[in-house]
């Protein structure tokens, strides 16, 4: 029993420990589990681990670095921190800017503060970021040198600087302020503009060549104020090199305005080319026309631009306002104003060219002072070469003229003279010619000219010569009246041509400048060749006409009345015979001179209208009564005055009868053509 008892005693043992094993391994497996899933989270964390462990071997390897280094670390990133920190707060206060430049137009002075501010906040940045960069460069390779951080991490840093210091070439530097001030200073270039246009008026004128009354109008400048505004804006746009920008908007809107100012007055004739007309004749006109403008345009459009851009950049330079200006007045007309002088100037050369060309040499000389003030700068010097181009054309182109006149008239000498007996063409033009070029108005501008023409070639002048001249040419126009007067075949038709002439020599010239030279005896050798004349002419023609009207043998004549009625029929007959000859040969003469045309045609009314009305009242009524008695009483005494008083009337449109011959080479292309219309007379 007690072995039996031993035996139990030792099977609860076995049992007990078997439970508490069995315990044991379950403990230990809920340990194992529990640990298993706690290594099973603890995975990713030892994956973070172990990607931080490079970054924290980094930030504690100057910890390892030698001690010196790290202490000189310190003033390395001290010095470079300094520049970067200043840099950084100025780049922030560039975009802090940004709202205040919104529209200069609101407040321009407080634009321009703010955009001054940004160009010093700018300046700033550019002349530090390159400090601020070297220092930060510096202490990248001194932490290379030391291995006091991570290769990549320096790798990035070097990158970055790379970056900065390719920003500081120009271009890239722009963008510092992310082109806030190109967009500021665009702005600033349409205030500019914007002020320039809506204070630029054209000058309202009337299209009338008639420019007196505007004369005194001068065109009103720009305010003051505005002014003042451009000039600010100019400055600070020059700061900015942009003044070329400036100046070429300036020239635009301005020439544009002149432009506005000059339409009214229709000078498209500037344009015209010499194959679009003739002579000086057919644009006279224009040329009246030209010197107006001319000294319109000059003395107030142009002056009124000169001011204006020396006010608006008299603080940039006289340069820059000469350029303006230059530009200007070559865009505006100045140029075509030249060119249209330059073109008359190439035209044919005939009498009237000469009065012409003084006219524009006159005109330049009126405005040579405003055009040595206004174009004397080296910016006008195209302006000055084509002045100087058409100056001295024209004083060529007179004096040429003015010397082969005498030639030229002495030339027309061999012209047959007019088949009517008129004045010719020559004689009418050169006698007011000459008394234009003695005149106040035409003689002070001819000596001018010759005597600059003969300054050029070393020669002296003296007003002498000119008078000289003049006085050669009407000589040479007796002589040519002499040699064409002995050029009629018809005695008659000689006579008529030289009272007309002569008459004609005698009114015009006298009371002139030209006929003061010429003194009394002249005129009244003059006008006792026009009598004479008019005495033989009425004498060898009309006077002869009542002889046809003879009484003898009627009075005392016995042979009865039908002797006497044929009598009076053949002299009746003989007259008016006579008389249809005579008028059909002389209805085609002409008497240009209406006081002397009146006064010849009552002598001839009172040589033959009494004698045939006496006649016919004493013996038309034999002739009266017979069946053909319209045969003989052809005439009544009213129907004949009246014949007689309309005679020697001009032919309207009348042209020159003669014509020249073949002029030698030495005047080819030069010759005066003298061959014109009695309009040609001015």
């Amino acid at each position: 029993m007690a072995e039996l008892g031993r035996s139990d005693v030792d099977g609860n043992d076995m049992i007990e420990n078997l439970i508490a094993e069995r315990k044991s391994l379950k403990l230990s497996l809920e340990k194992s589990k529990a640990l298993g899933f706690s290594l099973e989270k603890a995975g990713p964390r030892l994956d973070e681990i172990n990607q931080r462990l490079p970054s924290l071997e980094a930030a504690v390897r100057p910890i390892r670095a030698d001690k010196e280094a790290l202490v000189a670390a310190g003033g390395h990133i001290n010095r470079a921190i300094g520049p970067a920190a200043a840099v950084l707060k100025v780049f922030d206060a560039v975009h802090g800017l940004e709202k205040s430049l919104s529209d200069p137009r609101n407040n321009l002075p407080g634009y321009l503060s703010v955009l001054k501010r940004l160009e010093e906040a700018l300046r700033f940045l550019g002349d530090n970021c390159g400090l601020a960069i070297q220092w930060l460069d510096d202490i990248l390779e001194y932490l290379e040198d030391n291995v006091m951080a991570d290769e990549q991490h320096l790798l990035n840093l070097r990158k970055s600087l790379k970056g900065l210091r390719e920003s500081q070439s120009d271009d890239e530097r722009a963008r510092l302020d992310g082109r806030l001030l190109n967009a500021a200073l665009d702005k600033l270039e349409g205030e500019f503009r914007r002020l320039l246009t809506e204070h630029s008026v054209p000058l309202p004128m009337s299209s009338s060549p008639d420019l007196g009354e505007q004369a005194v109008i001068a065109p009103s400048l720009l305010p003051v104020a505005v002014i003042h505004k451009l000039q600010a804006i100019l400055g600070r746009l020059r700061t900015n090199n942009r003044l070329e920008k400036c100046m070429s908007m300036y020239v635009e809107v301005r020439s544009s305005n002149v432009r506005a100012s000059l339409q009214a007055l229709d000078l498209d004739y500037l344009e015209i080319s010499i194959a679009e007309f003739n002579d000086v004749q057919s644009i006279e006109g224009y040329i009246v026309q030209w010197g107006k403008h001319l000294e319109f345009a000059v003395k107030h459009l142009f002056e009124a631009e000169y001011k204006l851009c020396n006010d608006v950049f008299e603080r940039i330079g006289l340069d820059v306002c000469m350029g303006c200006f230059s530009k200007i007045a070559a865009h505006t007309g100045i140029v075509a104003f030249l060119q249209f002088g330059k073109t008359v100037t190439e035209s044919k050369k005939d009498p009237i060219k000469l009065l012409k060309l003084l006219d524009i040499f006159a005109s330049l000389n009126r405005l040579r002072l405003d055009f040595n003030r206004l174009f004397g700068g080296a910016a006008c010097i195209e302006i000055q070469n084509l002045t100087r181009d058409l100056i001295k054309r024209v004083i060529d182109g007179a004096a040429e003229i003015f010397w082969e006149l005498l030639v030229q008239v002495e030339l027309q000498r061999q012209i047959p003279p007019p088949p009517d007996g008129n004045v010719p063409i020559l004689v009418s033009i050169i006698t007011d010619y000459c008394n234009k070029l003695l005149g106040d108005n035409y003689k002070p501008i001819l000596n001018q000219v010759l005597l600059i023409h003969r300054s050029w070639k070393h020669e002296k002048f003296q007003e002498r010569i000119l008078v000289s001249e003049v006085l050669n040419i009407v000589k040479a126009i007796e002589l040519d009246l002499e040699t064409w007067t002995k050029a009629y075949e018809d005695s008659i038709l000689s006579n008529l041509f030289a009272m007309n002439n002569h008459y004609h020599l005698y009114k015009h010239l006298k009371g002139t400048k030209v006929g003061d030279l010429l003194g009394d005896s002249w005129f009244r050798e003059h006008e006792q060749y026009k009598d004479y004349y008019a005495a033989i002419f009425l004498r060898d023609s009309w006077g002869k006409l009542p002889g046809h009207l003879s009484r003898e043998g009627l009075i005392l004549f016995s042979g009865g009345r039908a002797t006497a009625r044929d009598l009076v029929k053949k002299r009746l007959k003989n007259f008016n015979e006579a008389f249809d000859e005579m008028y059909k040969r002389q209805s085609s003469w002409v008497v240009p001179d209406r006081d002397l045309r009146d006064k010849i045609c009552q002598q001839i009314v009172q040589a033959v209208v009494p004698v045939y009305r006496s006649y016919m009242q004493s013996y038309g009524p034999l002739v009266e009564l017979d069946g053909s008695s319209s045969k003989y009483a052809k005439y009544s005494v009213q129907t004949l005055e009246q014949m007689l008083s309309s005679l020697f009337l001009p032919k309207p449109g009348r042209y020159a009868s003669f014509k020249g011959r073949q002029l030698s080479a030495k005047f080819n292309n030069g010759v005066a053509d003298l061959r014109r219309t009695t309009s040609a007379v001015v």
